[in-house]
C-alpha cells in the first residue's frame, strides 16, 4: 500500500476499513506460513496508476484469477501470451462488435496473446476486483474474508469524486454495488449480464449487444473528458 497515490489514504484510513484490513493481513499471513500460494502478488495494483479524480471509468470484477500467473491485480485481465479467459474473450468480441475494424467483427487469432488490460488502466479505467486476493486453485476463497468492507469504500469514494465518471456493473455482483454509486454526482451506470460464457447472451440483459463501451466514450465526450481507445 506505499506505493499507492497519497489521494487513496483517507479511504483506507477509516475505521472499518482499518479493521478489515489488520484482519486481513492476519489472515494472508496465517495461510502464506501454511505454505498456501494466494494471487496476485500486487493486490492493490488497480489503485497503482489511478487517482479517484483521475478515473474515467470502474469496471467491476469478483474475485481474482487463481491460476498460476494469471491474476495481476486489474479485474479481468491476465498477461499479455496466456490463453485468454472466457469473459475476457466475450469483452473483447462486444468491443470488435461496437468498434468494427477491416477485418470485420471477429478478433484475429493474433489479437488473442494482447490481454493485459493495463493499458486501459493508464487512461483511467479502473478495473477493480471486490475480493483482492485469492487461493491458488480455489475459487472465492476469500470472498468472505473482509475485502468487501474494502472495495465497498474504495467505489464509494470514487463515487464522491465530483468528476462525472461511468460504472460498468456486468452481473448480479456487481449491480448490488449500484447504492454505493447512486446520488453520488453525475455518474453514468451501465448494467447487463455477466461476460461470462454462461450469461453473456442470456436474458434479461445480455451482455453482448451492450453497448457499452461506445456508450462510454459517447458519455465522456458530452462532458469534454478524453474518450477510452478500448483497442489500443
Amino acid at each position: 500500500m506505499d506505493c499507492l497515490p497519497q489521494s487513496w489514504r483517507p479511504c483506507f484510513e477509516a475505521s472499518p476499513v482499518r479493521t478489515a484490513l489488520d484482519s486481513l493481513n492476519a489472515m494472508l499471513q496465517a495461510r502464506l506460513s501454511q505454505g498456501v500460494i494466494i494471487y496476485p502478488a500486487r493486490p492493490f495494483r488497480a489503485l497503482e496508476s489511478l487517482e479517484p479524480h483521475a478515473v474515467k471509468v470502474v469496471i467491476l470484477g469478483q474475485d481474482p484469477y487463481h491460476g498460476p500467473g494469471q491474476a495481476q491485480g486489474l479485474a479481468f485481465s491476465v498477461p499479455d501470451g496466456f490463453k485468454r479467459p472466457p469473459s475476457l474473450r466475450n469483452i473483447f468480441q462486444e468491443i470488435e462488435l461496437e468498434f468494427p475494424t477491416d477485418h470485420g467483427t471477429l478478433t484475429l487469432e493474433s489479437d488473442l496473446l494482447k490481454n493485459d488490460l493495463s493499458r486501459w488502466a493508464e487512461q483511467g479505467v479502473l478495473l477493480l476486483n471486490t475480493s483482492l486476493t485469492v487461493e491458488d486453485g480455489q475459487p472465492a476463497s476469500h470472498a468472505r474474508a473482509g475485502w468487501e468492507t474494502v472495495t465497498d469504500a474504495l467505489i464509494a469514494d470514487v463515487a464522491r469524486d465530483p468528476g462525472p465518471k461511468v460504472f460498468m456493473l456486468w452481473g448480479a455482483h456487481a449491480q448490488a454495488k449500484r447504492a454505493l454509486i447512486a446520488g453520488h454526482g453525475e455518474h453514468l451506470i451501465l448494467m447487463s449480464n455477466h461476460p461470462s460464457p454462461l450469461s453473456a447472451r442470456r436474458p434479461p440483459t445480455p451482455f453482448v449487444g451492450c453497448g457499452h463501451f461506445r456508450q462510454a466514450n459517447d458519455w465522456l465526450a458530452q462532458h469534454n473528458i478524453q474518450v477510452i481507445d478500448w483497442k489500443a
